[in-house]
């Protein structure tokens, strides 16, 4: 209960400090707006950037780790494969 007065106090000290200062706190926004889109700006392009490194070295590692092994493990594949046949025709000359 004492939360909810205390916030209703604040807020009410906080809208009759806002009317009283309004041409200064128009200021003060002013001078805050550009900065805040200066660093937001920064922070999503070095994001960006970040995300964009990432996945360049993902397609790197795709390209020569994943190739080598599917290359080996379909090799292993036919090579099982050729036996299979094999063995079934020599089954059926049979």
């Amino acid at each position: 209960m004492k939360t909810l007065i205390g916030g209703a106090v604040a807020a009410a000290l906080g809208l009759i400090g806002l009317g009283i200062w309004w041409s200064e706190f128009l200021m003060v926004l002013a001078g805050i707006i550009p900065i805040m889109l200066l660093l937001g700006g920064g922070l999503a392009i070095y994001l960006g950037f970040d995300e964009l490194k990432d996945t360049w070295k993902k397609d790197d590692n795709f390209t020569s780790e994943s190739a080598t092994e599917d290359v080996e493990k379909y090799k292993s594949e036919i090579d099982d494969l050729k036996k299979e046949i094999d063995s079934l025709k020599d089954k059926k000359a049979e």
